[in-house]
């Protein structure tokens, strides 16, 4: 049964890697979707942001990792996925996946699981990482470790 995990991931954190492996137990594969949106501005390339992530999970062979431009249901249609697993630090965070899992479910069939972040990560988002690293901060404790 294969997953998908999808984002922007500008950067990839530990709340996303701690979301998917989690999720591993639960899939014999999971997609990590890179999305690309021409309406946002990224730090990083989509082919950097999708390079950074297979580091992170070199040698695992049931996850693989793709970029893609398109709705995450068609995504999800091309990779064989019937579910789409997200994480939730937040009840914002809830709402805003609950709206997003009732349209794809509409438009596809295809469901969401939600896993809830560990409290330990529930502060960290790309958008808190990018902003350290606008100012110059060490964001490594918030960075996934390359195997």
């Amino acid at each position: 049964m294969t997953g998908i995990f999808t984002g922007s991931f500008d950067p990839f954190t530990i709340g996303h890697d701690d979301i998917v492996r989690r999720a591993l137990p639960l899939f014999s594969r999971i997609v990590i979707g890179v999305g690309v949106n021409e309406r946002k501005q990224y730090m990083q390339s989509a082919d950097e942001r999708c390079a950074a992530i297979r580091r992170i999970y070199e040698g695992e062979e049931k996850i693989e990792v793709k970029a893609y431009s398109d709705l995450t249901v068609d995504f999800a249609r091309r990779e064989g996925a019937a579910y789409i697993i997200k994480g939730v630090r937040s009840v914002k965070d809830f709402e805003y996946e609950r709206e997003q899992a009732d349209i794809n479910r509409q438009l596809s069939g295809v469901e969401t699981i939600l896993l809830y972040s560990d409290p330990r990560h529930s502060s960290v988002s790309s958008s808190m990482v990018r902003e350290l690293i606008h100012f110059g901060q060490d964001v490594s404790q918030y960075l996934p470790k390359v195997k």
